[in-house]
């Protein structure tokens, strides 16, 4: 999200940075903290796409979603936007994990939310009265977590989901957090130095079991991207694919995933 408001997209590929034009107005000027990722659907009749998501806004939780018109621009006529909640101030960091092995059951949607405490917290969601709605169930926390910068999801399984996680020191791990309750996260150092500069980490499937993550740097308004192997620990292969070569000045960043059931679900650990 920009400053402005507005959703914006980058397509990092090895040695380059490709920019889309960017849906106008989405948000209020300032108004986005933390956003999840984003949902998009390009199979709408009658518009280009739906776009849909949780960010938050100030310290409340907010659903939101929008139509693009065939022209791309943004629908005005059919903005929705739902408040879930408010004590979300502390967030630091916030993401839905959307598991669908198309066109198999279950049909999973869970919530994590990192807040500034260093507390890990997990919501699993129901349908209510038809789609929605949906209700934030079954809560479970687990703590532990304040050196934590920021996190990217690298997996989404039926039994687990995984976040790859810099510490302000400079450690990378990987956070495994088995579906089970009560949550008990499984922690693994990857590296033990040189990862504190990223204030934001955005990760996407490579090839089958591998993942591309993205550093960003708001500071230098600077981001370098990364290969890294399936993940294993402090044998996980981490390939250094250089400096993306375009400036990230813009306050909040995500990943842009297509709708549930594409067969794009992350498999990196």
């Amino acid at each position: 999200m920009t400053a402005g408001g507005d959703v914006a997209s980058k397509l990092v590929t090895v040695g380059a940075a490709t920019a889309d034009a960017p849906d106008i107005g989405v948000f209020p000027a300032g108004a986005v903290r933390v956003s999840g990722s984003l949902e998009g659907d390009p199979d709408v009749t009658g518009h280009s796409a739906w776009v849909g998501g949780y960010t938050v806004m100030g310290s409340s939780m907010y659903s939101t979603s929008y139509y693009l018109t065939l022209d791309g621009d943004v629908d005005r006529t059919r903005p929705t936007t739902y408040l879930v909640g408010g004590g979300w101030g502390d967030t630091t960091f916030f993401e839905t994990t959307r598991f669908w092995d198309y066109p198999k059951l279950p049909n999973l949607t869970t919530q994590y939310q990192l807040r500034a405490d260093g507390t890990l917290t997990r919501w699993e969601m129901y349908y209510n009265n038809g789609n929605n709605p949906r209700l934030w169930a079954n809560k479970r926390s687990a703590t532990g977590f304040a050196a934590v910068k920021t996190m990217a999801m690298i997996s989404q399984t039926l039994t687990y989901d995984t976040f790859l996680a810099n510490t302000r020191g400079g450690a990378l791990y990987t956070i495994r957090i088995p579906r089970t309750s009560p949550m008990k996260p499984i922690v693994k150092k990857v590296r033990g130095s040189t990862w504190q500069a990223f204030d934001a980490l955005v990760a996407e499937k490579c090839g089958r079991y591998g993942t591309m993550v993205v550093g960003i740097d708001k500071d230098t308004q600077t981001a370098y991207s990364y290969a890294v192997g399936h993940a294993n620990g402090t044998a996980t292969v981490i390939q250094g694919l250089g400096k993306v070569p375009a400036t990230f000045a813009d306050p909040v960043y995500f990943r842009r995933q297509m709708r549930q059931g594409d067969a794009q679900m992350l498999f990196g650990e």
